[in-house]
């Protein structure tokens, strides 16, 4: 598959977008996106896909001198997040690594994480870098036990790692500029196959997880998974408030189960003869 990088954009005053995609076979695309936080502590979330390096890398150096990246914030350990964490590390020397705990036992199952460039975090941590404060939270649904999301103070911005992701039947930079019904049954869509978990949820504690990210009344949502959202946040609750009700979602299957028994069969009175 070749890389499909796309050209980094404007989400936010100080926020940048390093988009790619990948294509879900029947459904549409899904956006994978990494954010640039430029601050005095420039912030990278996420690493992007490895089948993007050259491209992915290119794009981040063009946005921030390798020397002056600060941190690099994991939301998770999914190739998709953390594709390219061993070369920007490499790179940016003054980089420090936040991610979940798991999250370093789970990279280790393909290279060591040097211990002196990662610092663990959990949700509900609140780090001061000089010129803005970001808070580490657990985003409302997300595929794996280490995900980690980040809300950013200044710009008001949720970076909500998998939560509020889309497939969409075409990519935009902003949710405004999608058709506003393939923009949420897309929401609704993968947040079922992402998170299938989603569907034995009981709906008072899923309702209760989130009120508390609506109380905090982000501006943006920036997903790893769709465009830029601006105001949206009630209407991006109200559909996946939803979800625990919906029909799970399985992709279609290329096995016909009857014509594979049929073949075993056959080959079984074969042998017995």
């Amino acid at each position: 598959m070749p890389p499909n990088m796309r050209k980094p954009y404007r989400a936010a005053p100080d926020i940048f977008t390093l988009p790619s995609w990948l294509p879900i076979p029947g459904a549409g695309l899904l956006p994978v996106n990494a954010h640039l936080i430029r601050a005095r502590e420039p912030v990278l979330v996420d690493t992007g896909m490895g089948i993007d390096r050259s491209d992915f890398l290119e794009s981040l150096w063009s946005l921030v001198d390798p020397v002056d990246l600060r941190w690099i914030v994991l939301t998770h350990d999914d190739r998709d997040h953390a594709g390219n964490l061993k070369e920007v590390l490499m790179a940016a020397p003054n980089a420090m690594l936040l991610t979940n705990g798991l999250a370093v036992a789970r990279l280790g199952e393909e290279w060591d994480v040097p211990p002196n460039r990662v610092r663990t975090v959990n949700p509900g941590r609140t780090l001061d870098l000089g010129d803005r404060r970001i808070t580490l939270l657990r985003p409302p649904s997300y595929d794996s036990p280490s995900t980690l999301a980040v809300y950013e103070h200044r710009e008001e911005a949720f970076f909500s790692a998998d939560s509020f992701g889309t497939i969409l039947p075409e990519l935009v930079d902003d949710a405004v500029d999608a058709k506003e019904n393939d923009y949420l049954d897309g929401m609704a869509l993968f947040t079922r196959a992402n998170a299938p978990w989603t569907a034995l949820v009981d709906q008072a504690k899923w309702d209760r997880n989130l009120d508390d990210l609506g109380r905090l009344r982000p501006r943006r949502i920036l997903s790893s998974h769709g465009p830029t959202a601006t105001d949206r946040t009630e209407r991006l609750l109200e559909t996946v408030r939803a979800v625990p009700s919906m029909e799970p979602w399985l992709p279609d299957e290329d096995v016909e189960v009857e014509s594979v028994l049929a073949q075993y069969e056959a080959e079984q009175q074969r042998s017995s003869q």
